[in-house]
């Protein structure tokens, strides 16, 4: 597998406080169990966070990268030579996008605790999406890779 000429790497992870989030979970769970005695309620409190835990980690492990003239986010693989112009969104023109100016069509990665974004254009004729939106903390960069992977 040929790597770009400058490969880009990003894992959209969870906030912070939705961790402290989990463990409220097991609280909550703990105290549910709590008229069944101390072990139900160590039970509720353990299986309560390791299951908000689990969601959560899965939740905020999707991937955005660039490598090998691929653009690859979350589960959608295209190649760059698909791609046109990348436009950098600050948190009100992403907010815009993914609301009132978004298209049904197009593929959006959307994690809405990311306030900035990237928009793609597809330019594939053959691809029915429009456009990729992607939820990015570095979408200057991301568009510096893909332009990169363009001319490599």
């Amino acid at each position: 597998m040929q790597l770009s000429a400058s490969p880009y790497e990003e894992r959209l992870t969870a906030p912070r406080t939705w961790w402290l989030v989990c463990f409220l979970v097991g609280v909550s769970m703990a105290l549910i169990l709590l008229p069944f005695g101390v072990l139900p309620l160590l039970g509720g409190l353990a299986g309560g966070t390791a299951v908000a835990a689990v969601v959560t980690s899965s939740y905020g492990s999707v991937r955005i990268r660039v490598v090998g003239g691929s653009l690859i986010a979350g589960d959608a693989k295209i190649p760059v030579s698909a791609l046109g112009e990348a436009h950098v969104l600050d948190a009100e023109e992403a907010h815009a996008w993914r609301s009132v100016k978004a298209n049904p069509r197009a593929f959006m990665l959307l994690r809405a605790y990311i306030p900035t974004a990237l928009r793609v254009e597809v330019t594939d004729p053959s691809d029915p999406t429009p456009y990729l939106y992607l939820s990015t903390r570095e979408p200057e960069r991301l568009a510096a890779a893909l332009d990169a992977a363009r001319a490599a």
